[in-house]
């Protein structure tokens, strides 16, 4: 039985270097100022600040819009909750939005001009090649 127990402990253990995070955990913190007012953001895995990967989550309050901005390597966001509005160009028009719910993915590629609108308090999970840069077109 102790052999059982022993190997049991062994199988739950992660091994070194694994990444468990439980929602209730994060620690969120004001967002960068390139974000709207009131935003929030929790950082899952790296630093989104130097090169390698990361995973960071954003909590837009209803009514934010982020301006037109590019970034210079590709930006993974799946929505977590909430809703987004993501349109592509150089001024905000939400005419020409993609509306994105829970579960949706989407991929900005590099240097293209996009912005977002968030009609419903929101939360987004983005996943990136750091260091992360977020280029305002205003």
């Amino acid at each position: 039985m102790l052999i059982v127990s022993a190997l049991l402990l062994w199988l739950a253990t992660p091994p070194s270097g694994t990444i468990q995070v439980h929602a209730k955990a994060l620690h969120w913190k004001s967002a960068p100022p390139t974000m709207p007012k009131g935003s929030k953001i929790a950082v899952i895995e790296g630093d989104q600040t130097k090169s390698g990967i990361f995973t960071l989550r954003i909590k837009f309050p209803q009514g934010a819009v982020v301006p037109a901005h590019w970034h210079p390597r590709p930006e993974r966001v799946t929505v977590l909750s909430g809703r987004v509005m993501v349109g592509f160009g150089d001024v905000v028009d939400q005419t020409t939005t993609a509306t994105f719910g829970p579960g949706d993915f989407y991929v900005n590629l590099p240097e293209a001009h996009h912005y977002v609108i968030v009609p419903v308090e929101t939360v987004v999970q983005i996943t990136g090649e750091g260091p992360w840069e977020t280029h305002l077109l205003e």
